[in-house]
């Protein structure tokens, strides 16, 4: 269902990015927009739905639903295509910078014939785009700093990006064993390429790969290359009894295979990806699991997300590896959203959909109505939801939480007052506007919500949006302190596109002692899923069960918000 609705939701976006691009109709741009949301919250797939239930979708028209029912057929529809072939196919390249929308490649490729990345570039250096009407120095400036990105960083993917294409060629192993190995088993927030292990056979493996619609780049006995759309997914055959170093030596990272190498030297022995062969007997050991090779070396079975030479070897020779939080000890959602903003669940679906994960609470955790794009809640309407969820509370297996997701404003007040965030279970504080900050403001705005009585938890602490928008210039350092004075939370932010905090943060966080909770920030059911991303980082970030917000109790909960 998700890769469906996924594929139907961007191409629709990009519809509306084209005709926006194009100069068209500025209602028929925002059509294509809010249907392509619409479509990306949905909770049942659009494949097999008439065209008279898609009319029945929120902001979906007649002709947009025989739009999304071709897009079920073919992969794409007519007029779309019709759109790329009226503009260079070079704009869509510019129009992936970040910051850079099709406003911005309309003027830049209509005022100063800019249609590529070169001629982008040229002109920011000549100093043209600054003579636009609106932009600039500043402007420019950070347009040819995103220009830069793009060339040293390319595009990396999101982890339910990578997810997808892992579902495309799960089929080619069909009952064989196989894990997806290096940066994308170790947990990281984006990835580059996939490296799969499987003792499954080549030539049954690769003659069903080539019904998988990815392009075959080299096929062989003992490895395999293919791309799908624009990745590179390198598949290692090996024997069973094989397949616990393999796994090790390709999961990675690099410096944690050295390391590992290192210590077999110590011990008069030699690592390698096939086994260990122990000097002077010529005779190599193999292994067909990870915890056999690490007993081999005389240690305790390090969790893949650890992996980093970040401290985790030290930590495992001295027998103080922590117990890594796992996603059963998560006890509720500290960060969802329903249909009184810009959710798709009603609170009555929310608290049903939070009992099916058996979650004894979920925060309902709406906008405020400071962010007026997503249908934020007031005071008077926060009151009413109040009393809403004490009514769904009565029969409901999965507590509602009543919070709000409240806007830290450019100075750091809130956007909602204290007599109304008082009255809520729990508030998070979020960032949504002014960005572009100088870093000591930035810092003193978080700072002073985190000093706010009524905030609890500071959502995605440093905004990033994972390829599109760097995180903004904040002091960590400070914030992290702050947070630990204030006895305040720090969020995970478990949406694939955020997976903010930063594994990074979130370990000096936690060697801190500052309390730190998972929200997915979902807004349907199927979201709520992210769970697992957000554990996942957690772990990255050497997270305990007991660091996180999500494993107490309720009643531990409000002792806290208290």
């Amino acid at each position: 269902m998700e890769e469906v609705n996924s594929r139907a939701a961007a191409l629709l976006a990009l519809m509306g990015e084209l005709l926006e691009i194009s100069g068209e109709d500025t209602f028929k741009v925002r059509a294509y927009y809010r249907a392509s949301e619409e479509i990306r919250r949905l909770t049942r797939s659009i494949e097999g739905m008439t065209e008279e239930e898609l009319l029945q979708v929120t902001g979906i028209g007649r002709a947009i639903a025989k739009k999304v029912q071709e897009i079920v057929r073919t992969g794409t529809f007519h007029e779309l295509e019709e759109a790329k072939a009226r503009i260079p196919s070079t704009l869509l390249d510019i129009l992936q910078l970040e910051g850079v929308g099709p406003k911005t490649v309309r003027r830049l490729w209509q005022k100063l014939e800019v249609e590529t990345l070169d001629d982008l570039e040229k002109a920011a250096r000549a100093h043209r785009i600054r003579g636009l009407k609106g932009f600039g120095e500043r402007r420019e400036r950070e347009i040819l700093e995103a220009v830069q990105r793009r060339r040293t960083s390319g595009r990396r993917m999101t982890r339910d990006e990578a997810e997808t294409i892992v579902r495309t060629i799960a089929g080619a192993f069909e009952g064989s064993g196989f894990e997806v190995a290096g940066s994308y088993r170790r947990g990281k927030s984006t990835l580059g390429d996939l490296d799969i292990v499987t003792t499954a056979s080549p030539s049954a493996v690769n003659q069903r790969l080539r019904r998988t619609g990815c392009e075959t780049i080299e096929e062989g006995e003992s490895r395999t290359s293919v791309r799908c759309g624009e990745k590179r997914v390198d598949i290692r055959f090996t024997r069973r009894e094989e397949y616990g170093t393999m796994l090790i030596y390709l999961t990675g990272s690099k410096n944690f295979n050295i390391r590992l190498r290192e210590i077999a030297l110590q011990r008069g022995m030699k690592l390698n990806e096939y086994g260990i062969e122990e000097k002077g007997k010529g005779e190599t050991r193999r292994f067909a699991t990870e915890e056999e090779v690490f007993t081999a070396l005389g240690m305790d079975y390090i969790p893949p997300e650890l992996r980093e030479d970040g401290g985790e070897i030290e930590a495992v020779m001295a027998h103080r590896l922590p117990h890594l939080l796992v996603e059963s000890e998560i006890r509720g959602d500290l960060h969802v959203h329903s249909s009184w903003s810009d959710g798709h669940l009603s609170l009555d679906q929310l608290a049903e959909a939070g009992a099916e994960r058996h979650y004894q609470y979920l925060l309902c955790s709406d906008h405020s109505s400071t962010l007026g794009i997503a249908h934020g809640l007031d005071g008077e309407a926060v009151r009413r939801q109040i009393s809403e969820i004490e009514r769904v509370n009565r029969d409901s297996e999965c507590t509602l939480l009543s919070g709000i997701e409240v806007d830290i404003l450019a100075d750091g007040t809130t956007g909602l007052s204290a007599s109304v965030l008082k009255d809520l279970d729990l508030v998070i504080g979020s960032v949504h506007s002014a960005f572009k900050q100088d870093r000591d403001v930035m810092t003193r705005r978080i700072i002073r919500a985190i000093e706010n009585e009524h905030i609890d938890i500071i959502g995605h602490p440093t905004g990033r949006i994972l390829g599109q928008r760097e995180p903004y210039d904040v002091d960590m350092e400070r914030v992290i302190e702050a947070a630990k004075d204030g006895g305040k939370a720090l969020e995970i932010n478990a949406s694939p596109h955020r997976l903010d905090l930063d594994d990074l943060f979130i370990k000096e966080a936690r060697e801190r002692g500052v309390h730190l909770s998972i929200g997915t920030d979902a807004h349907s059911a199927q979201e709520l899923a992210y769970m697992r991303y957000g554990v996942m980082v957690a772990r990255r970030g050497w997270c305990r069960p007991s660091d996180l917000l999500n494993t107490r109790d309720i009643k531990e909960l409000l002792e806290f918000s208290r």
